[in-house]
């Protein structure tokens, strides 16, 4: 007796999913369809990417080349075009290339090459945060006082690693303007971080040391 039972029920189960299965076949078609199409968009992006990665590759090192021949200017050209194109990898590379070797003497230019780095790239955190280190350190000596905190204010309100170099650049920055109290306020902020850069922990303390003691 409990067999037979069994056997209906299987049989009432398999019914009610076939039942399903042709009830829903247009829906269930659909859904399949667009999950395809989505794994093939997936791929397909993956590819274009691999690809676009690949050109920029090509393009960064056909750039170095043409410095070291002479040709500047297609070089700055071609430098600049890669920031531009908001690439994780080459984009940063790019601009480190034209601060390096001075192509741009204009400061509102590299200023500009920075914030697309900044603000239109889609880079890590703490990648970020090294390029607004050296957006601040880039600036140091031609920005007025709340212009370079105003920069590298980012930095300075985190617990980013790169919060201690940017307290210590201030630091440094009140320093060479003789504002030693300032200065001082700075550099004690760096040894009261918890997780501070060991080199620029040591710095700090000779600096309070030996000229801000008093």
């Amino acid at each position: 007796m409990d067999e037979d039972i069994s056997i209906i029920d299987t049989k009432t189960r398999n019914e009610k999913i076939k039942s399903f299965f042709i009830e829903n076949k247009k829906l269930l078609i659909s859904v399949s369809l667009f999950l395809l199409l989505i794994i093939l968009s997936f791929y397909s992006y993956q590819i274009y990417k691999d690809k676009q990665k690949s050109s920029l590759s090509n393009e960064y090192n056909n750039a170095i080349i043409e410095y070291k021949k002479g040709d500047k200017s297609k070089s700055i050209s071609s430098m600049v075009k890669i920031v531009e194109d908001k690439d994780t990898t080459y984009s940063p590379l790019a601009l480190y290339f034209i601060i390096d070797n001075n192509l741009i003497d204009n400061n509102d230019e590299i200023n500009n090459l920075f914030d697309v780095l900044i603000n239109k790239t889609s880079l890590e955190t703490e990648i970020k945060n090294l390029i607004i280190y050296k957006k601040g350190l880039f600036n140091a000596d031609f920005y007025n006082e709340s212009e370079l905190l105003e920069t590298l204010s980012p930095l300075i309100n985190s617990k980013s690693i790169w919060k201690s170099h940017a307290l210590y650049l201030i630091g440094e920055y009140f320093y060479s303007k003789n504002e030693k109290k300032k200065s001082k306020e700075f550099f004690n902020l760096i040894l009261e971080l918890e997780n501070v850069n060991p080199d620029i922990r040591i710095n700090a303390q000779k600096r309070l040391k030996r000229d801000l003691s008093e």
